[in-house]
């Protein structure tokens, strides 16, 4: 017999509803944090909340690593530096100048660093799903770092997401297992100061689409 669910679905009325739309336009890519500390009990809940991401096959492929040691917290502020020097050089006169004035990270201030991997060998969901399109399982870690983005905004929480990192390094100096693919580098806490809109078109860098998104018809 097939087990079914007996819990009452909820009701989402209009208030929620609205408050569930600032609550998107509220996550931010946040770079500026306090250092007040955030107790190990919230972190815990919203991890838990992350993993009730959907994940193909019910895989649930996300691997969490708490990253805690001043050494490997230094050498990932080394790898940032390296890999941010290269994409600096990469860029022309005038955009090299805007690029250089970002602030890209906040790996010296937050207080909780998360790297963000996924388990591409798991045996869990059997490999429903991704027997075609493999690529899903990474799809699904993705998917549950935006639910702790939402559930963190929802905390007063900041997170923010770098990628100007040389993964391998990252791998090395997190000893990361081999089966695992590095997704994500994540800073969470308190942040310094609060904005509706992305630091990147507040400093310049690039407006945001204006209008809704037009879905292309077949």
């Amino acid at each position: 017999m097939t087990r079914q669910s007996k819990s009452r679905p909820p009701e989402f009325d209009a208030a929620f509803r609205a408050q569930f739309a600032e609550l998107v336009r509220w996550r931010r890519d946040v770079r500026r944090f306090r250092a007040d500390p955030v107790d190990s009990t919230l972190l815990e809940r919203l991890l838990a909340l992350a993993a009730c991401a959907p994940s193909v096959g019910l895989s649930e492929p996300w691997r969490f690593v708490l990253v805690e040691s001043p050494a490997r917290r230094l050498a990932i502020r080394d790898n940032f530096s390296q890999a941010n020097k290269a994409a600096l050089e990469g860029y022309g006169s005038e955009r090299q100048a805007r690029y250089a004035k970002l602030k890209l990270e906040g790996l010296a201030q937050a207080p909780i660093h998360l790297a963000v991997c996924a388990d591409e060998t798991t045996g869990q969901g059997h490999g429903l799903g991704r027997q075609t399109m493999p690529e899903t399982i990474r799809y699904s870690v993705v998917a549950a770092i935006q639910t702790l983005w939402l559930a963190a905004r929802a905390e007063g929480l900041g997170l923010g997401w770098i990628s100007i990192l040389d993964p391998d390094a990252v791998r090395s100096a997190l000893d990361l297992p081999p089966e695992w693919t590095f997704i994500a580098y994540l800073c969470l806490g308190w942040p310094e100061e609060e904005h509706d809109d992305p630091e990147l078109e507040r400093h310049g860098w690039q407006e945001r689409c204006e209008g809704p998104v037009e879905p292309l018809k077949r």
